[in-house]
């Protein structure tokens, strides 16, 4: 079977849609050896790289309550939603799982809010990864993790291209993309926070019309165009050999949503890059990454949890 390595990028619940494109390309005879995820592609890649299937990930999204994962945050904690019952669903699927357990290499990203760095985690445990990986600034609390106070990796990289590279350095990296490339900007919807808890109605309602809302709509607004423009940068940058964009742009980061519909979106993305994927496994492309030079990602720091320090 031919081997690819994975960058699954952030998107909220559109990370879902990484399921579909693993069981894509499974379904095609694609070998996935390496993984590099951030945010929800952090989740995703984390249960797949311990050894969960496609079908056995999809089982449990579909199986789970999506209204109880996040909640109105009322503690002292500079955020607005709490995330514990999020946290208690990866607690089910992780357990006390490490890195080095894991069967498929794997690690993800998160950014250092004291010393303005991107952080690769690789080593220690991975729910306190996960709860790093996916800290939306504002919106769920940060992440202590040694000396280092960790939020969404998505702030600096929103694909994690080249830590999937330095992982994989003789592979080609399939980049999954969950914001549209810059011509469809202007279908975009406003990521809002309408469906950010699950409340009673006229509560809910209410709670839309505050100004505090209104102001963190409008915070999240222009974050979510600055993580669209700083994803085509990186990528331009970084070059991936693959792109796969599934086409989730309806979809707001906190909806609750109908996950068997972005698998399978997820999936029918695989079946559109197909072309790009047989090019980049080709002899001649093969070549050129032996002799490509891959060093470590630069500006990060390797942040060993078991040991609770840091070194760059």
């Amino acid at each position: 079977m031919p081997d690819v390595a994975l960058a699954l990028g952030g998107g909220g619940v559109k990370g879902i849609a990484h399921v579909g494109v693993l069981r894509g390309l499974k379904k095609h005879g694609l070998n996935v050896k390496a993984i590099a995820g951030t945010s929800a592609g952090g989740i995703i890649g984390a249960v797949s790289a311990k050894g969960f299937s496609p079908d056995e990930i999809a089982n449990h999204i579909s199986n789970m309550d999506q209204g109880e994962f996040f909640k109105l945050s009322f503690s002292n904690s500079p955020a607005l939603l709490d995330f514990s019952g999020f946290a208690n669903m990866l607690v089910e699927m992780l357990g006390d799982c490490s890195f080095e357990d894991l069967p498929i290499p794997f690690a993800c990203t998160a950014v250092d809010i004291k010393s303005n760095q991107e952080v690769i985690i690789s080593k220690g445990k991975l729910l306190d990864a996960m709860l790093a990986t996916i800290a939306i600034p504002g919106v769920f609390p940060p992440k202590e993790m040694g000396k280092h106070l960790l939020v969404d990796g998505a702030v600096l990289d929103p694909v994690p291209v080249s830590l999937a590279r330095w992982l994989a350095p003789m592979l080609p990296v399939v980049a999954v993309v969950l914001t549209p490339a810059m011509e469809g900007w202007e279908h975009v919807p406003s990521p809002g926070l309408e469906s950010v808890a699950k409340l009673p109605r006229p509560i809910l309602e209410t709670f839309s019309k505050m100004k505090i809302t209104q102001a963190m709509t409008i915070y999240t607004s222009s974050m979510d165009i600055s993580a669209r423009m700083l994803t085509e940068l990186r990528l331009q940058i970084d070059k991936p050999e693959v792109i796969i964009r599934p086409l989730v742009d309806k979809f707001k980061i906190l909806d609750e949503v109908d996950a068997a519909e972005l698998i399978q979106i997820g999936e029918d993305s695989v079946e559109e890059a197909c072309d790009d994927i047989r090019r980049a496994l080709n002899w001649p492309q093969a070549i050129s990454r032996y002799f490509r030079k891959v060093e470590m990602p630069s500006k990060m720091v390797i942040t060993d949890q078991a040991e609770n320090t840091g070194s760059e």
